[in-house]
C-alpha cells in the first residue's frame, strides 16, 4: 500500500504508540498541523540525522492541540501510530508551504516472547534505579511492547533509527537486550543517559528539516 503524506522532518524518531508533544511555530507547519487537524488526518516524521532526511519515519496523528498563541504559535498533542519508508519526496505541492511525500507501509510483525520482554523490563528499571529516574507508562509491565521502553533505554538517535527499521518484535527485543548488557555497567555516563530520558514527554521546540 502506497499514499501519500504531509512530511515534518526532524531530528527525532518517533515510535508507534508513542506520545510526543511538539511546540509548532514555523509557518510551513502551522499550516501543516491546522490542516491535519481540521482534517482529522495523519502527517509523516521522518527521521533527519546529521542534516540527511531519512527514509524511515512514523505516521503521527494530532489528540490535541494544547495551547494556541496570539502569533499563530500551537503546543500540540500527538501520538505515533505505523512505520512508513519514504518512495518520493515532493518538495512543492501547489498552495502549500510545507512538502509531502510519497510512502509505504513495511509489515510490521507485533508478537513476542513474553519472557523476554519481562527480562528487558526488568533491565529498563534497573537502569532507571542506577539513574535515579521515574517513569510513568500508564501500562501494567505485562502490557508494554518494545516500542514502549526503547525511548526510555538511553539510546543514541542513530540507535533509535536503527530499531525503527526493525520490522518483527523478536528482533526488536533482542536489540535491547544487546543495549541494556552493554549499558548498565557504564554508569559514568549515566548523567548524560538521565538527562535524556528525562527530556521524553517535554514539548520540544525544533525547526524542521528544509528539503530545498
Amino acid at each position: 500500500m502506497t499514499n501519500f503524506i504531509p512530511i515534518f522532518p526532524l531530528q527525532v524518531v518517533v515510535f508507534p504508540g508513542e506520545d510526543l508533544n511538539l511546540h509548532i511555530f514555523e509557518p510551513r507547519y502551522k499550516q501543516l498541523i491546522s490542516e491535519c487537524f481540521e482534517q482529522k488526518k495523519p502527517f509523516g516524521i521522518p527521521a533527519v540525522i546529521g542534516s540527511e532526511l531519512k527514509d524511515y519515519g512514523s505516521l503521527i496523528y494530532i489528540e490535541e492541540i494544547a495551547a494556541t498563541y496570539a502569533n499563530g504559535e500551537m503546543d500540540i498533542k500527538t501520538k505515533g501510530d505505523k512505520v512508513f519508508r519514504i518512495l518520493e519526496v515532493i518538495k512543492t505541492i501547489p498552495d502549500k508551504l510545507y512538502s509531502g511525500a510519497i510512502v509505504n507501509y513495511p509489515n510490521n510483525e507485533l508478537e513476542g516472547d513474553q519472557q523476554v520482554m519481562k527480562m528487558l523490563v526488568t533491565k529498563m528499571k534497573d537502569l532507571h534505579a542506577g539513574l535515579q529516574v521515574k517513569k510513568n507508562f500508564h501500562k501494567e509491565d505485562h502490557e508494554l511492547n518494545s516500542y514502549d521502553i526503547a525511548h526510555h533505554s538511553g539510546l543514541t538517535l542513530e540507535q533509535e533509527y536503527e530499531f525503527l527499521q526493525l520490522t518483527m518484535e523478536r528482533q526488536r527485543q533482542e536489540y535491547l537486550k544487546r543495549h541494556f548488557e552493554a549499558a548498565l555497567p557504564a554508569f559514568d555516563e549515566m548523567k548524560q543517559l538521565r538527562e535524556k530520558i528525562q527530556m521524553n514527554g517535554h514539548f520540544k521546540n525544533l525547526s524542521g528539516f528544509d528539503l530545498k
